[in-house]
């Protein structure tokens, strides 16, 4: 038998087993940030359960990425991205409705304050100081140079020392 149609046949049953460790060690690190990014838990979660299968039906291209926490989360936060323009629409066509921003996920003052900045400037502070990711990383995850993430980390930090003096 030919071993390269065996490896491949390995990796398609394989992966299952390997999305379940993947889903279960990152689903947390890609709500959490949205979480806090979006003001919305509920959204967070739905945006985190649509990458999580969107990774899953692509299973054997993402998982061969350098960072495959990093694509699921841009595909989750362009999807809430998408769901928040949509909340707009019918927000400005049904005004009566009003939007729940969810519960704060971290200490009340700070989730205030980080609310108040423009949300791609609530996305580097939380990915930097929430998760901990190096600008690297942000920068790879967003699509964006570290340089822009590095404007953007100074910008919000200069607003909340701001804000919370």
């Amino acid at each position: 038998m030919d071993h390269t149609l065996e490896a491949e046949r390995y990796l398609v049953r394989a992966a299952p087993v390997e999305f379940a460790d993947f889903y279960a060690a990152e689903w947390q690190g890609v709500f959490r940030p949205l979480a806090v990014i979006l003001r919305d838990v509920d959204l967070a979660h739905e945006a985190t359960d649509e990458a999580m299968t969107r990774a899953y039906q692509h299973w054997s291209r993402v998982r061969c990425m350098d960072n495959p926490s990093g694509w699921v989360y841009r595909v989750a936060l362009n999807w809430s991205r998408t769901q928040l323009r949509r909340r707009a629409i019918a927000a400005r066509l049904l005004p009566h409705e009003t939007l729940d921003p969810g519960e704060p996920v971290v200490e009340p003052g700070l989730v205030g304050a980080v609310a108040q900045l423009p949300m791609r400037q609530r996305e580097v502070v939380v990915l930097r100081y929430v998760l901990d990711w190096s600008e690297v990383e942000i920068a790879a995850a967003l699509g964006i140079p570290r340089g822009t993430v590095k404007s953007r980390l100074h910008r919000a930090l200069a607003r909340l020392r701001e804000e919370m003096s």
